[in-house]
């Protein structure tokens, strides 16, 4: 596994062997390319992070600050490493907490990201839960962007609360969906999408 572009590209990154299931390249790179831009300046949320590749590829393309969330240890003292390796603990933090506690926790300390990433074991219907706590909460900037992977086993609302599904793409047994929060209920009904930021 590697850093595909950027400030970092072509770094290794650890992988955890067994219970977590990375992010292949191929799916890492076709989700950097949907994003383009968006990364820049991004302030990230990456929830169930694993070894933090996505959020790691994120910071080597311009975003701005990651917040990973990890809490099974084996991945966690992965995810510290791969950080340690890139010399990213300036612009990164690390909450070891499930991702139900993390949320509110951050919204409490008034955080607030623009794009954020989760990647939940497959099946267990965590997605949209995961995506309903978060459009409760306060995380969310104006456009930010939610990108979920999921088995293409799982079917996804296409709306979910303020959070509207923009694309969906499959990649094998992975299925990425890109939400974004939308700007106000008329624009969207209107153009039948999300409005463009």
């Amino acid at each position: 596994m590697r850093i595909i572009a950027g400030e970092f590209r072509g770094r290794r990154l650890a992988a955890v062997k067994g219970r977590v299931r990375p992010t292949s390249d191929r799916v890492r790179e076709a989700i950097f390319s949907v994003l383009g831009a968006a990364v820049v300046d991004a302030r990230v949320l990456d929830l169930f992070a694993g070894t933090g590749a996505l959020s790691l590829e994120a910071l080597s393309r311009g975003a701005k600050h990651a917040v990973l969330v990890e809490d099974h240890g084996t991945a966690l003292k992965i995810l510290r490493d791969n950080i340690d390796t890139l010399d990213l603990e300036s612009r990164t933090r690390v909450l070891p907490l499930p991702v139900t506690r993390a949320l509110k926790t951050l919204a409490a300390q008034g955080e607030q990201f623009s794009l954020v990433f989760l990647d939940p074991p497959y099946e267990r219907g965590l997605v949209p839960k995961t995506l309903a706590a978060l459009q409760d909460s306060s995380l969310l900037l104006p456009k930010a962007r939610v990108v979920a992977e999921h088995s293409q086993r799982e079917t996804l609302p296409e709306l979910v609360g303020r959070l509207n599904l923009s694309q969906s793409r499959r990649y094998g047994d992975t299925q990425v969906a890109f939400y974004q929060v939308r700007e106000d209920l008329a624009d969207t009904h209107e153009s039948g999408a999300f409005p463009k930021p």
